[in-house]
């Protein structure tokens, strides 16, 4: 009965928007006074993909994301569980329900359970200061529509009305900002059960009452509430860019909105944009080139490789070694792009120990071989034999070795030696020794120490100076 009350008076205050007129940028009230002759930008692909990318992004290479919302409270599947339950009706998750909770029992009823009383903005942020992260993103919004703020256009089920009874949105920002680390906000574009955007399904996306009543709305309030660095867009595949109304709105944000100068956005805005419109590029889930791309990109993934959101049926070998995320960062950051790495807190606001565990262990890594890392450049060769990986910066050259060569012995054969040419080991005082073998090329001998004393437990950073 709750979720047909909560659909019924959702849908009349949604309507009640759409009488009143089609959203508009803030401070917008006439249309025709709105488009600025002296605008950088216009709304269309072609200009918007002109804008260069603010540089404190590729200089960030290593961000956290955070998945969190009602989906944490059943914990269990993935943080589709809604769609996956009511949606698909996958047998395992009807199962799942019929087991564990009253049959009345609807995914509204999961929203008072979601009560975050353990959240401690500061902790977590110091904990991704800790990791190394240079920028944060968190869900505001994901696909079943629960918002992790007070949206104006979301009655009833935002974290400010239903659960927490907090802004999760402004608690972190603040606590983030404190700390010199850059925040963003993914946002989901579509809402599964939403009933405009039901209906406007059912028109063959020709009608656009859920853009204007409740997307577009709420990105604009976010821009405006929080002023974010970076958006990261979702939600799009059902979808033109034209249904949403991206460029308008990309218009808008890089002329006109508080953050036009630094903010960064993905390539999510609908289903023709994905790797090829936007600012840097996403692709898809966990995307890996095998070369070096001409455009900026980013991979996310997880540390628990079968989720996106905290689940209760998580097991040990679902999750992503540390030695597997650190290579991954390097062979990313090598081939030009950004890691950013996922966790799912608990509905209680906990970041369970195992994730703790993983940020920390890169943040370790990090601040030995942050140098190769941080504000770094791909280099003319970025891979020797998928062992060793190549970045630069200035004149130095950054050879990250993720397996310890036989012996000891490296052989590097892109870098060419000069009289000038220097090698080092990040996280080691002295020089290394070092020969030049015609057939084998650059000879570095590493360091003869026990492992526990190397910098690292793994991936050891040679830096070369005057090499060609």
């Amino acid at each position: 009965m709750r979720s047909r009350v909560v659909g019924a008076g959702l849908l009349l205050l949604l309507q009640l928007v759409l009488v009143l007129g089609a959203v508009r940028p803030p401070g917008c009230t006439d249309p025709r006074r709105c488009t600025d002759p002296a605008r950088r930008y216009t709304p269309d692909w072609p200009s918007l993909d002109s804008r260069p990318l603010p540089a404190w992004f590729d200089e960030a290479k290593f961000g956290v994301f955070v998945h969190w919302g009602v989906f944490s409270v059943p914990a269990w599947g993935s943080e589709w569980f809604w769609w996956h339950w009511q949606g698909a009706k996958l047998p395992q998750y009807e199962n799942f329900m019929k087991e564990n909770y009253p049959p009345d029992f609807s995914y509204a009823d999961f929203g008072p359970r979601f009560t975050a009383h353990f959240f401690h903005p500061d902790s977590w942020a110091d904990l991704f200061k800790a990791a190394g992260a240079k920028y944060v993103v968190l869900t505001t919004k994901h696909h079943e529509g629960y918002t992790n703020w007070p949206s104006p256009v979301s009655w009833n089920w935002n974290s400010k009305d239903v659960g927490p009874h907090r802004d999760l949105v402004g608690e972190l920002g603040t606590a983030i900002r404190k700390r010199d680390i850059r925040y963003g906000l993914y946002h989901s574009l579509l809402e599964w059960f939403h009933p405009l955007y039901l209906r406007d399904k059912e028109n063959g996306f020709k009608t656009q009452s859920f853009v204007h009543a409740k997307t577009m709305p709420e990105l604009y309030d976010l821009v405006n509430r929080y002023k974010p660095d970076l958006i990261w867009s979702d939600g799009e595949w059902e979808c033109p860019d034209t249904y949403w109304n991206s460029t308008g709105f990309l218009a808008w944000l890089y002329n006109d909105s508080p953050v036009k100068d630094e903010v960064v956005v993905n390539d999510r805005w609908g289903q023709n944009c994905s790797c090829h419109h936007g600012g840097y590029y996403n692709c898809k889930d966990k995307f890996q080139p095998e070369t070096l791309p001409h455009h900026k990109w980013e991979m996310c993934t997880s540390i628990d490789q079968r989720s996106w959101g905290y689940r209760r049926d998580m097991e040990m070998a679902d999750i992503a070694s540390t030695s597997t995320i650190i290579s991954q960062l390097v062979q990313t950051v090598s081939l030009g792009g950004n890691y950013l790495l996922n966790i799912g807190p608990t509905k209680d606001g906990l970041i369970v120990p195992i994730f703790q565990e993983r940020l920390l262990a890169v943040g370790k890594w990090l601040s030995i071989n942050g140098e190769a890392i941080y504000a770094s450049k791909p280099w003319r060769v970025q891979s020797e034999n998928s062992s060793v990986w190549y970045t630069s910066k200035g004149l130095a050259v950054y050879a990250i070795v993720l397996h310890w060569p036989e012996y000891g012995i490296l052989r590097l054969i892109s870098p060419i030696a000069t009289s000038t040419t220097e090698v080092t080991m990040l996280g080691i005082q002295n020089d290394l020794k070092w020969s030049l073998n015609p057939d084998k090329g650059l000879l570095v001998f590493l360091p003869e120490l026990p492992p526990s004393a190397l910098p690292t437990e793994f991936a050891w950073t040679i830096k070369l100076t005057g090499v060609k």
